[in-house]
């Protein structure tokens, strides 16, 4: 079984990367997100849960453990990100639930579930 914690590693090790390989382009999506995700009509938590729907219906592995912690990072609850599981599997049925798994592995690895 692979562990999520270690694939997010993973994940931000080679954002690193990329972040040396194009710099002008990496800084300017960064731009993009940080307009995106900034507090609005909707807080950046919600914003970040709406992501991780979003992502969980694209079935983007990087995406789901990115914004899952970037979620976290925002103040989400382990309640709050439970839910916006539920909601993909309500839209996705079983992918939804296929996709969610993943977040319940992270959240096991993570002591919160």
């Amino acid at each position: 079984m692979e562990s999520q914690l270690e694939l997010n590693q993973e994940r931000l090790r080679l954002v690193e990367k990329i972040k040396n390989a194009i710099p002008d382009t990496i800084s300017a999506e960064l731009k993009v997100g940080e307009a995106a995700y900034a507090d609005g009509a909707l807080s950046t938590k919600h914003k970040r849960l709406v992501a991780l729907g979003v992502a969980l219906g694209r079935g983007c592995t990087n995406c789901i453990l990115g914004q899952t912690m970037r979620a976290f990072e925002a103040g989400a609850t382990v309640d709050e990100v439970l839910d916006t599981l539920g909601v993909a599997v309500a839209i996705g049925g079983t992918m939804g639930m296929a996709e969610s798994l993943r977040v319940i592995r992270l959240l096991e690895e993570m002591g919160r579930l």
